[in-house]
């Protein structure tokens, strides 16, 4: 079996430089790695990607978007990340289940339990081995993703959504000290990237593999 790595945090935390860095980094040690995203993944993830983040469907409503999320992971879950894992891949994702709960629950209200519900048959109950936080301050992380990217429907919520979506992830990843690995995004990207290696060297020789 493989190892199933996500990484997760607010807008700007930096966890898709991260996610690449450490996609590299194994496969330059000859690990068999795959490096993915949510929304998208596939061919018709990709294609509710572009709905869901297109600031033309701003009137999109709570509802709509966490289906439309789920539909999206139901599809890269069942056709890459199950299969890959199966034959002892190791699967990084930029995002996962996570984000619908720190987005659509904490974010905009919407029922937790239900969430997970929802969660739970698209994913058919998978879980990361390890999911990587990087916390950054909701106003830094907003003026980082201005400067080095364009806004999506999400970006542009207002601030107050911005900081309930990352009290939500603060709350789960005490909640799950053992699968989170939380780190302050305002240290290097150096730095960061050494923690994020040392633990998954870590977790690795703890199965006793290389």
């Amino acid at each position: 079996m493989g190892l199933f790595i996500t990484f997760e945090g607010p807008e700007g935390s930096g966890k898709t430089v991260q996610s690449q860095a450490l996609y590299e980094y194994l496969k330059e040690r000859g690990w068999p790695v795959l490096l993915t995203r949510e929304p998208g993944g596939t061919s018709i993830g990709n294609q509710i990607r572009q709905v869901l983040l297109s600031p033309e469907n701003a009137e999109m409503l709570p509802p709509t978007e966490i289906l439309l999320f789920s539909a999206s992971r139901a599809q890269l879950v069942g056709q890459v990340i199950r299969p890959l894992l199966k034959q002892g891949t190791i699967v990084i994702c930029d995002r996962y289940a996570d984000s619908t709960l720190a987005y659509q629950g904490h974010g905009h209200g919407l029922d937790l339990n239900l969430l997970r519900a929802i969660t739970d048959f698209a994913t058919g109950g998978l879980k990361p081995d390890l999911t990587i936080y990087l916390d950054i301050d909701v106003g830094e992380g907003l003026r980082r993703k201005r400067e080095t990217a364009e806004w999506n429907r999400l970006d542009r919520k207002e601030i107050a959504f911005h900081q309930r979506v990352r009290q939500g992830y603060l709350e789960m990843a005490a909640a799950e000290p053992g699968r989170w690995l939380v780190l302050d995004a305002a240290r290097p990207v150096a730095e960061i990237q050494e923690a994020i290696r040392a633990r998954v060297e870590e977790m690795l020789k703890g199965r006793g593999e290389r």
